[in-house]
């Protein structure tokens, strides 16, 4: 049974999303980000209910805003991190070593495509493990898996060996 907390946080969220997100909407580059987002303030006026119990549309923009900025500098850090990891891998390897390739090639990707190789490639994890992380079916994973391994592939430049593939899709089995 639902309480009376649980009746008025779903009366605001029904009254208020719609504003919320288009608020967050204008002000990112993706609308996969601004559903995230927007979700993420209703997570804190859920979190916060006692001390705001009838939230107002500037308390809940407020708090968008905030969470917007987050996100902005979260992405700021991942690319300056992105940026010394290829300098990096530049200064060790050469600025035509495959290294580089597969690196441009990850950061091309989506999070979640990268985030399911490295775990497959890197950490070495069997298709059982990964669903365990992701916290999906063994065959959800393996779809995954398969997605990620056609987006690195589209991402590799087209330079093949002596089969007709690239060395490193070969090793990723892409």
């Amino acid at each position: 049974m639902d309480s009376e907390r649980e009746r008025a946080f779903v009366a605001v969220h029904r009254d208020s999303y719609p504003r919320v997100y288009r608020y967050v909407r204008r002000r990112v580059e993706s609308p996969e980000l601004a559903e995230e987002l927007a979700a993420d303030v209703f997570r804190v006026v859920w979190q916060k209910w006692q001390d705001q119990p009838h939230p107002d549309i500037a308390w809940l923009l407020t708090v968008a805003r905030n969470l917007i900025g987050n996100a902005y500098r979260s992405r700021d850090r991942f690319v300056a991190l992105q940026a010394k990891l290829r300098a990096s891998a530049e200064l060790r390897s050469g600025a035509e070593s495959e290294d580089l390739v597969v690196h441009d090639a990850m950061a091309a990707l989506r999070d979640t495509e990268r985030d399911i190789l490295q775990l497959a490639y890197w950490d070495e994890l069997s298709v059982a493990e990964i669903a365990g992380v992701l916290q999906c079916s063994e065959a959800a994973a393996k779809v995954r898996l398969h997605r990620a391994r056609a987006a690195f592939r589209k991402q590799m430049p087209v330079t093949k060996g002596a089969s007709g593939q690239n060395s490193v899709t070969q090793k990723m089995g892409a």
